[in-house]
């Protein structure tokens, strides 16, 4: 089981948890049952999300693997430049 650091607004949209413990062997795997577990979470799944996965942020990377002792935060897509 992951256990995931949720980042700024995700927080409110989880119940205003900050960390949450997710079954999950893959980015795709972990987004599905966030948003099926934390259903106010799913409309910034769909915008898009980052995952810093043991301190390297992925985006869209769907199949990467999360072992159960990984560091993991998810947080909302970055912008800017």
């Amino acid at each position: 089981m992951a256990k995931v650091r949720l980042w700024g607004s995700l927080r409110q949209a989880a119940d205003g948890r900050t960390e949450v413990e997710v079954e999950a062997r893959t980015f795709k795997e972990l987004l599905d049952r966030l948003a099926a577990t934390y259903p106010g979470l799913e409309p910034q799944i769909r915008r898009g999300v980052s995952l810093s996965l043991d301190g390297v942020i992925y985006r869209e990377a769907w199949f990467t693997e999360i072992r159960p002792d990984a560091e993991v935060v998810l947080m909302p897509y970055m912008t800017g430049g």
